[in-house]
């Protein structure tokens, strides 16, 4: 087989099972700016999830409760730029993320009570959240 023929089958080879599993999620368009703005949030609630867990399994109930609130929830909204961000959002984006930073809210409550237990339970309501919107939208 010539070398040329070779690379073309390997390269289709490895392509098709890529072009099989399209992207189909919700394209949200958005301009550059605001794309970083709003991966620099996520990768900050990703880190503030680490954190949290961090601190559930030192059952540090305290910490988990404030890093939850202030980088997650409902008062974390000001410093996010949640309101400028919501304006190129469609619809159930937004929602989606109003119920994370409402759930995020519930789970420092959740937490302050000191129950290990209940505190992993309630967040998963955060995560839930995060595994909605990732699965239904992108930005890129």
């Amino acid at each position: 087989m010539k070398p040329t023929l070779t690379r073309t089958l390997l390269t289709l080879s490895l392509l098709i099972p890529a072009l099989s599993q399209a992207d189909e999620r919700e394209m949200v368009d958005m301009p550059p700016m605001m794309q970083e703005h709003m991966l620099a949030n996520m990768r900050d609630h990703l880190e503030a999830i680490d954190e949290i867990l961090a601190a559930l399994n030192q059952e540090d109930f305290d910490t988990a409760a404030k890093v939850a609130e202030y980088r997650l929830g409902m008062s974390s909204l000001e410093s996010h730029g949640a309101s400028h961000m919501a304006q190129v959002m469609p619809a159930p984006m937004r929602e989606m993320g109003t119920n994370m930073h409402r759930a995020a809210s519930q789970f420092a409550r959740t937490a302050e009570e000191g129950d290990q237990l209940r505190a992993f339970r309630s967040l998963r309501a955060v995560t839930q959240s995060c595994v909605a919107c990732h699965a239904a939208y992108r930005i890129r």
